[in-house]
């Protein structure tokens, strides 16, 4: 028996080893917010412009452009940047424009309504320039943008104004990154050597009565223990794991460690929408999480992976929170085969 206690605390000083080890690893991390619209980034668009005085000459037309800038991450949702650019509107009464603008935005997940403030030159002359807009990031580096934006100056008594209506595309060199998640670990419990402890004195021995027969017993299953990642944890249709994540990723790299044995991780889909396309994104989302768990040091030979589209709700998906509880990723600890 003190044999036995002795081995009982060497696993568990093992197990607190390996648990601060993984703690130092992730505390040596950045945590920091990683916009999705922070960088540098260049991009092309498609405009419709309206100007006065409008004359036979100087007619509206359809319209290319070009653009180019860079952000600045100034809070988890604030972005500010600078942003130059060039429209070809040649029959307009300023003829093409080239300017640079101010953006200030503000991050809604993928999506970012900002207003810009500036100058364009050309003739005739310096023009105050700004508008509105809203951008869409539907790929880690690709954006996708709508806006408006006017300028006006008069020359002579004469008002120059120029109105533009445009659509367009931006890409992003710098690819966002989800924050490291930090997992908070339990101080090592140490387990001081037992004192032998005299043996009793035996009892007497009786004769014990002849007892029934025994009958097998079914060996008991331990249930299976899961954790459920719920709430907004991917972006809209994707399987990249969003910067809020990193609370729940954080707690599901704390079950891993206390899970020592196998880990299955499932994912699950509303009941909207195709259902081929619902298999496609459970299981990536799926994939997703195991390439975290990976990254963050969990043995990949521990993890299996599947998608099981809307084919097991928990709600009713009649219901927007019975739809949002069905949207979810599963991590069961499976124990492993004796």
């Amino acid at each position: 028996m003190l044999h036995l206690g002795f081995e009982r605390a060497e696993a568990n000083m093992k197990m607190n080893t390996m648990s601060i080890a993984l703690a130092a690893a992730l505390l040596s991390m950045s945590a920091a917010h990683a916009s999705e619209f922070k960088g540098a980034y260049v991009g092309g668009n498609i405009g419709y412009n309206k100007n006065t005085p409008n004359t036979a000459s100087t007619s509206n037309k359809v319209y290319p452009g070009l653009q180019a800038g860079y952000n600045w991450d100034i809070s988890n949702n604030v972005v500010l940047g600078l942003e130059g650019f060039v429209d070809g509107h040649r029959k307009s009464i300023t003829s093409n424009d080239a300017g640079i603008d101010a953006k200030a935005g503000y991050v809604m997940g993928n999506l970012m309504p900002y207003a810009r403030l500036g100058a364009a030159a050309t003739q005739p002359g310096t023009r105050v320039h700004g508008g509105l807009g809203l951008e869409y990031k539907f790929a880690p580096q690709w954006s996708m943008f709508g806006e408006f934006t006017a300028d006006r100056k008069s020359v002579n008594n004469v008002s120059h104004k120029n109105t533009n209506f445009a659509i367009g595309v931006n890409y992003y060199f710098d690819k966002p990154a989800v924050a490291a998640a930090v997992v908070a670990v339990a101080a090592p419990v140490i387990m001081k050597k037992a004192e032998p402890v005299a043996a009793p004195a035996p009892a007497p021995v009786v004769a014990p009565a002849p007892a029934p027969a025994p009958v097998a017993a079914p060996a008991p299953v331990a249930p299976a223990k899961v954790f459920t990642l719920k709430g907004t944890n991917f972006a809209t249709n994707s399987a990249k794991l969003m910067p809020a994540a990193s609370q729940q990723m954080a707690e599901v790299l704390d079950f891993a460690a206390h899970n020592a044995d196998g880990l299955k991780v499932v994912g699950h889909t509303d009941s909207r929408g195709k259902e081929a396309a619902n298999q496609k994104l459970s299981a990536a989302r799926a994939a997703s999480v195991k390439a975290y768990l990976v990254k963050h040091g969990v043995d990949a030979k521990r993890i299996t992976t599947a998608g099981k589209a809307s084919a097991e709700p928990v709600g009713d998906n009649k219901t927007e929170a019975g739809r949002a509880a069905n949207r979810r990723v599963e991590v069961t600890a499976v124990p492993a085969a004796k």
